[in-house]
């Protein structure tokens, strides 16, 4: 199994779904308050930074880095019970540290 995606689709396929997930644990906050803790705070600025990530990658003007994406300094502070969708959160800062899983 690769770690990191091989094309530009694969990797906007998984900041597509990352987004989603977040997207759930805040509608499931709403009914349950122990599903995120009680302030979701840092999965909504979460959302919207990976929606502006995504955003980039749409419009071109996206650039891979060797430096952590910012949202990895709220994604460290966090455990996986907090935010379930955090192995995808770090799949996706490797990618964009690494590049793209090229043969």
């Amino acid at each position: 199994m690769k770690l990191r995606p091989a094309t530009a689709e694969e990797y906007a396929r998984l900041v597509d779904q990352a987004i989603a997930e977040l997207e759930d644990i805040l509608e499931a906050a709403s009914y349950d308050f122990d599903e995120v803790g009680e302030n979701p705070g840092f999965v909504e600025v979460l959302l919207k930074e990976l929606r502006e990530l995504r955003h980039t990658m749409a419009d071109g003007s996206y650039q891979f880095g060797r430096n952590d994406l910012p949202f990895m300094r709220i994604v460290k502070r966090q455990t996986d019970k907090e935010l379930p969708c955090i192995r995808l959160l770090y799949q996706i800062n490797q990618t964009h540290r690494e590049g793209l899983d090229i043969d």
